[in-house]
């Protein structure tokens, strides 16, 4: 039974900038509803699991990007679940225009929740449902999300967590953690279609009313961000451009 699934996609204007090309974070939206489309219409998706309080929380992100589409193109995103451990899932993308150039690939790793303790589980507990979707045997030429450490920092922003950074998992959406970290960035970083190497680290969920502090500063071609509560760390970013 195991499979690439293949779904379908258009660059609407919302999901551009002023230079008429996606998003980077119109990319990673489009990337994580896949995600929980195709575990929905497999069996193993949120609908189900919060039926037994469990729910999937994104630990580990990385993404390739060789350039940003245009505005109203056509693009498919193909994904599928790469290999499951004891705590980690791990599901691979790759984003294709209609002609079948890749513009994109990214490794997603996700782990298992319990909605009311907030804490990860065995994946055994659901193991039988998503296991005969594994697909071991197709690999990506990008290397694995990097484990990100404390580096030095030079600009910070104040944010507090609103009603439009919620999810339905009642934390702050993956994606709205990483526009505040766009946000920190110059205009003229995005002027040119530069290709760029994404690695996000989640260690902690920020929820209503929390008031977070992003941190950000660029060596050479290399942006490094933190986003803290006080003093802990709840995501941890790096973005290596080309061209710079």
């Amino acid at each position: 039974m195991s499979a690439k699934s293949v779904y379908s996609f258009d660059v609407e204007p919302e999901c551009v900038d002023f230079s008429r090309r996606m998003t980077i974070t119109a990319m990673g939206r489009d990337i994580l509803n896949t995600a929980g489309r195709d575990a929905q219409l497999k069996g193993f998706g949120v609908d189900v699991l919060s039926k037994t309080n469990l729910s999937w929380a994104l630990e580990r992100f990385a993404m390739e990007v060789n350039f940003r589409p245009k505005q109203y193109s056509k693009y498919s995103i193909a994904t599928w679940v790469k290999e499951n451990s004891a705590l980690v899932s791990t599901r691979d993308f790759e984003l294709a225009l209609e002609d079948g150039t890749i513009f994109s690939r990214a490794i997603s790793q996700w782990c298992l929740i319990d909605l009311l303790s907030r804490r990860p589980v065995l994946l055994q507990k659901i193991m039988p449902l998503c296991e005969p979707y594994v697909c071991p045997n197709i690999e990506l030429p990008i290397s694995q999300p990097m484990r990100l450490r404390e580096v030095p920092l030079s600009s910070f922003k104040e944010h507090e967590v609103v009603y439009s950074d919620v999810d339905f998992n009642s934390h702050m959406n993956t994606m709205n953690y990483l526009q505040l970290m766009f946000d920190m960035l110059p205009l003229e970083m995005f002027k040119e279609n530069k290709g760029l190497r994404m690695d996000v680290g989640f260690m902690h969920e920020a929820h209503y009313g929390d008031k977070l502090l992003v941190g950000y500063g660029q060596n050479d071609n290399i942006s490094n961000f933190e986003i803290k509560r006080d003093t802990e760390v709840l995501v941890r970013a790096r973005m290596e451009w080309s061209e710079l």
